[in-house]
């Protein structure tokens, strides 16, 4: 399903925008819609629309792809344990320069482009992402592994963020915190994302992926989801591998105040629009609704 004319699907979504006026969406960006020129753009237009009707977008991004070419570009090899990409010095560096710089200021460009107002920040700006060093431990051995300049967080403050709402800006977030220690830390995109919607009590967590959402075993979308039916797909085995990171933040996110968590597909053209402004939506929404 594409969206050809604005115009006609905004009076058709009247009653989704009366909904959700004066409502916090957090929505992390990241796959293939972050490198296509056309799902870049109609991203944009997406974000721009909702601060435009009343919403108040916040935009957590990724940047992996990036980084990795970066790294690539100066002889340095990326090198991933467990999925996550260990982080040196040097590394950390490039992550910063990628992330907070060159990423950061393409999607605030892109914003302003089709009429927004956006300013970009690392959670380092005002100490925005308190984080904690990563310890990943390693199965079946359960080893400690240094992952280096990994991290978790470890607090939001919102203030900055709330600052930025009030002066009707478009906040776009570079998942990098500061540990106590005074260390940069890169911290998962979608994590980031779930930890600043819990913090903002957001009323939807908006997760873009590659894939359709989440599937069964027969390849079936599944949604309608809540925490119950979610931990019996887990222990099932149907939720395995690189999906269960993203729903573990989903379900920490409507468990600790945010009313909905989904988890998209990022390929499809004006997706996050789809699924604020259709009642089908476009991939799996996950409550905590008994």
């Amino acid at each position: 399903m594409q969206i050809n004319n604005i115009a006609n699907v905004l009076t058709e979504s009247l009653p989704y925008i009366q909904q959700f006026h004066g409502k916090t969406i957090v929505i992390k960006y990241g796959g293939n819609a972050m490198v296509d020129e056309e799902l870049k753009s109609s991203f944009a237009r997406d974000i721009v629309l909702m601060k435009s009707v009343g919403m108040n977008p916040i935009v957590v991004h990724g940047g992996g792809p990036q980084i990795g070419k970066t790294l690539e570009k100066i002889g340095k090899d990326s090198e991933f344990i467990g999925g996550m990409r260990v982080t040196d010095s040097e590394t950390m560096d490039v992550v910063e320069m990628v992330l907070g710089g060159l990423v950061n200021k393409e999607i605030v460009n892109l914003i302003h482009q089709h009429g927004g107002h956006s300013i970009g920040l690392t959670g380092k700006d005002g100490r925005l992402i308190t984080a904690n060093k990563l310890k990943n431990k390693i199965e079946p051995t359960s080893e400690i592994i240094d992952l280096g300049h990994v991290g978790e967080v470890d607090q939001i403050d919102v203030s900055v963020i709330e600052l930025l709402l009030e002066g009707d800006f478009i906040p776009v977030i570079a998942p990098i915190g500061v540990g106590n220690d005074g260390f940069s830390y890169n911290i998962n995109a979608d994590l980031v994302a779930g930890s600043i919607a819990e913090a903002l009590k957001a009323e939807k967590l908006i997760l873009l992926t590659n894939t359709p959402g989440l599937l069964d075993a027969k390849g079936d979308l599944l949604t309608g989801l809540n925490t119950s039916k979610v931990n019996q797909l887990i222990k099932d085995g149907v939720i395995h591998g690189g999906m269960l990171p993203k729903i573990d933040c989903a379900l920490s996110a409507v468990k600790d105040g945010v009313n909905r968590a989904h988890i998209i597909d990022g390929r499809v053209a004006h997706a996050v629009l789809l699924e604020i402004f259709t009642d089908t939506g476009v991939g799996t929404l996950i409550t905590n609704n008994e």
